[in-house]
């Protein structure tokens, strides 16, 4: 009953109404020139400075979900739920060059989304339209994953009810209040945000890994407990907290598959693109490992709930458990009920900033990519503004019907598809930064079939423990290509690598059949850019060898 959260609740309560009324007031915060367009409403006015840009990043790629489902992966499959981590670590150092490059471009034409990058690149409104709805689809399911964050919440505070609208009508009130500002103040709402956010994490998770393990009876306590509990139950003989020869595998391509991933979202290019200069996103790539450290303690939460005996609640469907409420039911088991309202609300803050920059990207994407490219092609940046205000509410209401008629598992494999997808959109954003050697229409082939096969390993995919035939995960097991094998390995890098092959030989193919590649609309000083440099106006590709037309 909620009356037992009392306590934890108040906390909760006025802590999430403290970031709304910062988020409104947003707004006002460095004194934006126009909030009437895409720049100052989108992007923040592409002006912050390195502590506002590692807040901002940081706060977009360690969600709500990584707080609930990284240890609920580690607690329920242990050493397979620290893919986490390495992924993490390595992402920075292959993505340092490639961000400043993408700064750098987007900075001289005034591109938005990677989608305008690929359409002057590429000469191929096609293209970008493939990157823009490839973006949008990969990005929805993962602001439906961050209300799974807050909704496990809420269910450990018992502040849910019977019916289908008592159960997610506070979750609908939460991103009401998101919905409203966001739209007022853009960008640098969750930018303000965050700081409160990270904060909060910091001090929940290490006041969590200082306290637990002298409570838990230390770390060697910790980890027997969770090795006899992998040794006892034995559903799946590669659980367990160490790795063995099946799903070493698996592990390696899933963390390399997801680090590929990670800045390829939206979301991640939007908070880089908000940058006030290369030397920010060069200090931010070196400094943000930092967060890496907090995941691996968040990671081993996992291992705590299993010492401490919990016992994760109820989930949606008879006589199934809510994997995504063992860090919530640990804090309320573990801690003063002040401190659990704390914890809880750094959840659900957690939940509100990247949902809010993964909002305003796909709505971005839609903008630019979709409304100017084929609907208005005279929008005024007003006009631009507006509709990306809308598209953002719209996305919103998207992710609130994903809950509330899709069951939460369900959500959380679809996640899975994400990275799948985002991945096919590599050759075109990441390896076009660097050549225009892939030919326009090979990429598109190349993403078709890359999309084609990932989806149809996806499907093979069963889920045991939802009882579901397909979709039900992302490591595929080599047995089904024909290898005399029990290893599985992720289905994104399969696919993106299906991707790269077919782009290459119908690039020859094309080339061979001298097939129009388009005009390049940059040129290589464009990926050098920096702040003060002189701007060319955004639109159609424009010649590679013509000079920069400098805006009026």
């Amino acid at each position: 009953m909620w009356r037992d959260h009392l306590t934890e609740i108040i906390v909760f309560t006025t802590l999430f109404l403290l970031v709304s009324v910062m988020g409104f007031v947003a707004a006002r915060w460095r004194a934006p020139r126009d909030m009437a367009h895409l720049d100052e409403w989108g992007l923040g006015g592409r002006s912050f400075g390195g502590w506002i840009t590692w807040f901002l990043v940081g706060g977009d790629l360690y969600t709500a979900y990584t707080f609930v489902a990284v240890p609920a992966l580690v607690f329920g499959a242990g050493a397979m739920g620290f893919f986490a981590v390495p992924y993490t670590i390595v992402i920075y150092p292959m993505v340092f060059l490639v961000l400043c490059r993408l700064w750098s471009v987007s900075h001289r034409h005034g591109f938005v989304t990677p989608a305008d990058f690929v359409r002057s690149r590429f000469d191929s409104p096609v293209l970008a339209l493939v990157v823009a709805v490839t973006g949008i689809v990969a990005t929805m399911p993962y602001i439906a994953l961050q209300l799974v964050g807050i909704e496990a919440v809420l269910k450990t505070m018992g502040v849910t009810g019977e019916s289908a609208l008592a159960r997610h009508l506070p979750i609908i009130i939460a991103f009401a209040i998101l919905a409203a500002y966001t739209y007022q103040s853009g960008l640098r709402a969750p930018a303000l945000i965050a700081f409160v956010k990270d904060t909060l994490i910091y001090v929940v998770i290490l006041v969590a890994v200082l306290w637990l393990p002298q409570k838990l009876g230390g770390w060697g306590s910790i980890f027997d407990a969770a090795e006899a509990k992998f040794q006892a139950t034995a559903q799946n003989p590669n659980d367990g907290i160490l790795l063995n020869a099946n799903n070493q595998l698996q592990y390696v391509t899933l963390a390399f598959g997801s680090a590929l991933a990670l800045f390829l979202y939206p979301h991640s290019i939007t908070g880089v693109l908000a940058s006030r200069n290369r030397d920010v996103i060069k200090r931010n790539m070196s400094a943000l490992p930092a967060y890496s450290l907090v995941l691996g303690l968040i990671a081993l939460l996992g291992y705590m709930a299993i010492a401490a005996g919990v016992k994760p609640l109820p989930g949606s469907t008879p006589g199934s458990a809510d994997a995504n409420t063992v860090v919530p039911v640990l804090f309320d088991q573990q801690f003063p009920d002040w401190f659990a309202g704390v914890a809880y609300a750094a959840i659900g803050i957690g939940a509100l900033v990247p949902a809010a920059i993964m909002s305003i990207a796909a709505a971005n994407l839609f903008t630019r990519n979709i409304y100017k490219e084929y609907l208005k092609r005279d929008a005024s940046p007003a006009q631009e503004a507006n509709v990306s205000k809308i598209t953002s509410l719209v996305v919103k209401v998207g992710a609130v019907a994903c809950i509330v008629f899709l069951d939460p598992q369900f959500s959380i494999d679809l996640q899975l598809i994400g990275g799948v997808i985002i991945l096919q959109t590599l050759p075109a954003v990441a390896l076009g930064l660097y050549t225009r050697w892939f030919h326009r229409g090979a990429l598109i082939a190349g993403w078709a079939a890359g999309m084609g096969l990932g989806m149809w390993m996806l499907y093979q995919i069963p889920n045991p423990a939802t009882k579901r035939a397909h979709f039900g995960g992302s490591a595929f097991p080599l047995g089904d290509f024909g290898f005399d094998t029990k290893k599985t390995i992720y289905v994104g890098i399969v696919a993106v690598l299906v991707n790269l092959l077919v782009a290459a030989l119908v690039t020859l193919a094309l080339r061979a059949a001298k097939v129009d590649a388009g005009r390049d609309g940059t040129t290589p000083d464009d990926y050098f850019a920096d702040e003060g440099d002189p701007r060319v106006t955004p639109g159609p590709a424009r010649d590679a060898d013509a000079a920069p037309e400098p805006v009026a």
